[in-house]
C-alpha cells in the first residue's frame, strides 16, 4: 500500500471510529450540555492530546508493551478504571440541580468563575491517557496503515494528527449541537439527569475496565 493510499483508508476509518459513541462522547456533550462549549472542547482537547500520546508511545513500543506484558497493562488498567470510577461516582452521588453557564454564563454552581482552564483539559486528557485500551489499539490499529520504507515514527505521529484532528472537528460539532438546546439543558432536572447518566457511563466503563482481563 501506497503513502496516499494509506493515508485514505487510514482516515476513513479512523474517522468511523471516531464518530461511533463512546466513554470520550459522553464526557464532552456532558460538560457542553453543563459546563459551556469553551469547557467542553478544552476537555476535548485534552482527549485529543491524549491520542497523540498514545500514538506516540505506540510508535516508540509503548503501545507493543502493553499488549505483550500483562503486568504493565493491569497496573494502568486499574489506575484508569479506579479514575474513572471515582469522576463517576462524584456525579453520581452529587448530581448538580442547576447551571448557569448555558448559553449566558460558563460559571458552575459552586465553583469560582475563574477555575483555572486547565482543570478541563487535565481531565480530558486523563480521561484518554488512563485508558490501556487506548495504547492497545494505536499499537494494533496504527501498524496496518503505515507502508513500507517510510520512517515509522514520524509516519505514526502523522496518522495519530489525523485521528486527533478528527476528534477536535467532532466535539465541535457535538458542542454546537447543544446550543439550540441551551434552554432546556439549564433546567435543573436535565442537568441533574446528565450528571447522572454521564456518572453512570463514567462508572460503567471503569469497572468493565477492572473487571476485564488483559488479551
Amino acid at each position: 500500500m501506497g503513502s496516499g493510499q494509506a493515508l485514505l483508508s487510514f482516515t476513513a476509518a479512523a474517522g468511523l471510529l471516531t464518530v461511533t459513541p463512546g466513554l470520550d462522547t459522553a464526557l464532552v456533550l456532558r460538560t457542553a450540555a453543563v459546563e459551556g462549549p469553551r469547557r467542553a472542547m478544552l476537555a476535548g482537547a485534552g482527549i485529543c492530546v491524549g491520542c497523540l500520546a498514545w500514538g506516540l508511545g505506540a510508535s516508540v513500543g509503548l503501545g507493543a508493551l502493553l499488549a505483550a506484558s500483562e503486568l504493565a497493562y493491569d497496573i494502568l488498567r486499574i489506575v484508569g478504571a479506579s479514575y474513572l470510577i471515582f469522576l463517576g461516582s462524584k456525579l453520581l452521588l452529587r448530581p448538580r440541580s442547576s447551571a448557569s453557564g448555558i448559553g449566558e454564563s460558563e460559571a458552575r454552581p459552586g465553583v469560582q468563575s475563574d477555575a483555572p482552564a486547565r482543570c478541563w483539559f487535565v481531565r480530558g486528557f486523563f480521561t484518554n491517557i488512563l485508558n490501556p485500551k487506548v495504547g492497545v489499539f494505536y499499537a494494533t490499529f496504527l501498524p496496518l496503515f503505515i507502508p513500507a520504507g517510510v520512517n515509522v515514527t514520524a509516519f505514526s505521529m502523522f496518522l495519530a494528527s489525523i485521528h486527533a484532528a478528527q476528534g477536535i472537528l467532532w466535539f465541535a460539532v457535538l458542542t454546537s449541537a447543544t446550543r439550540p438546546l441551551a434552554r432546556w439543558l439549564g433546567r435543573p432536572g436535565v442537568v441533574a439527569t446528565l450528571d447522572r447518566t454521564t456518572g453512570g457511563v463514567l462508572v460503567g466503563f471503569g469497572l468493565r475496565l477492572a473487571l476485564e482481563h488483559h488479551r
